[in-house]
This record gives structure tokens, sequence and C-alpha cells, in this order.
């Protein structure tokens, strides 16, 4: 399937390249001419601007946004619009406020173009390990994209899923990362408490090791406090 990728930082590049491998066809663009001749690097095609971008893609058209969501996001929607035609879809993969999506599908709509919101979770680990993504939007238009989805996925029916309308996507990733971060206050506290118990001389390397296998809070988040304790034991 043929993409454009607008922003190619260290998840928008690392996806780019996760398509690429799937056999997609990806046009990426992004501020930094080092980015974007890392895409040309990975195979994939590279723009000088959106407009460029727009009129490598065939229609109807599919655009995939990975910039900082707020003014950063809205600009380059506002952008995208005023280039795309009725049929073509925006795809918004940052952690966008649900009701800023909302918002801008109702009036991308008015202009025939469809606006599918992407909650994703995955980071620099990604493009090895497949991509969580939660997704909202109009039934047809998530139906079109489903190839996209299937790649970037840890698998093609697992890890991804079409989740309701319009905002529902970005409104699950908001409960997502809520959750994420009180996990890892938990993790950061109870290590906290630990290292504080000087009696007993924890490492603390050595008890995150043994609640990686087989222990109820074992995660990807503690896998990551592992690691960060092996190296830095303080």
């Amino acid at each position: 399937m043929q993409l454009g990728m607008i922003g190619l930082g260290k998840m928008g590049l690392n996806m780019a390249r996760r398509l690429l491998l799937g056999g997609h066809t990806v046009t990426g663009f992004d501020l930094s001419p080092d980015n974007v001749a890392e895409l040309r690097g990975a195979g994939g095609e590279g723009a000088d601007a959106l407009e460029t971008l727009v009129g490598s893609l065939d229609a109807p058209r599919a655009a995939w946004v990975m910039v900082p969501a707020g003014p950063a996001t809205e600009s380059v929607i506002n952008k995208l619009a005023a280039l795309l035609n009725p049929g073509d879809t925006i795809i918004d993969g940052g952690n966008t406020r649900y009701t800023d999506t909302v918002r801008r599908a109702a009036a991308l709509a008015e202009q025939g173009i469809h606006l599918v919101d992407v909650g994703t979770s995955g980071g620099i680990w990604g493009l090895k390990e497949g991509y969580s993504m939660m997704v909202g939007g109009a039934d047809e238009a998530v139906a079109r994209l489903r190839p996209l989805f299937e790649t970037l996925a840890p698998a093609a029916d697992q890890g991804w899923g079409h989740v309701g309308p319009s905002g529902a996507g970005h409104f699950a990733k908001m409960v997502h990362n809520g959750i994420e971060y009180g996990m890892m206050q938990a993790f950061a506290e109870g290590f906290h408490i630990m290292e504080a118990k000087k009696e007993f001389d924890f490492d603390l390397h050595q008890v995150a090791e043994i609640w990686r296998s087989g222990s109820v809070v074992r995660s990807w988040l503690l896998d990551l406090c592992s690691r960060a304790l092996e190296h830095n034991p303080d």
C-alpha cells in the first residue's frame, strides 16, 4: 500500500521502515533533511514539502501525521486539508487530545476527507517488536488502511483494533498512558523503598530480574527498569 508519512522522528521513521520491510511504499517529509535522507537510505521516497508529498500519492491518498500533539499537529492537518481531495484520509498517530480529534474529524468530513486517529504505543522498539494501535474512525476508512495496521502491529491479528468512531483511538491511548505512568510510579516507589532499607543491602537489579519471571508484576516496563538498574544501580 502507498502512504505518505509526515514526521520522521524516532517513531515516525521506524514506523516507515517497518512498512517498507512489509512491502509498502512510503514517501516521507520532515523538517530535518537528515531524517528524510535516512528514509531514502532505507528504501523510501523523500519529499521536500507537503505539496510534493501529496503530489506523489495516488488517489485515494493516505497521509500519516507523526508530529508533536497540539499546534504542530493542528498546523500539519490544516495544510494537508488544503491539499487533499474528497475520499482521502489523514491519519493522526500522535498523542492528540481526543476532543481535538473529534473537532477535526467533523471539520474534515465537510470536505469529504476522513480523519483516522491511531493511538500508537511501541516507542523506539516498535521497528522490531511491532506497535500497539488503538484505531478510531469511520468503518470504510479504517478498512482501507487495514494492510498498514497489520504490518505495523506485532502480528496481523494482534496488537491493534478498531475501537470506535473518531476520537476513540486517542481516548483509549490517553487511558493507556495514564495506566503506564501509574505503573512507572509504582515501580519507582517500590525500588526506592528497597534502596532505603540499608540494613538489607538489596541488589535492585537482582530483585528486578527475579520479578521478571513468574511474578504478577512482570511487564515490559519492568524489563526496562531492570535494564536501567543493571547499568546504573543507584
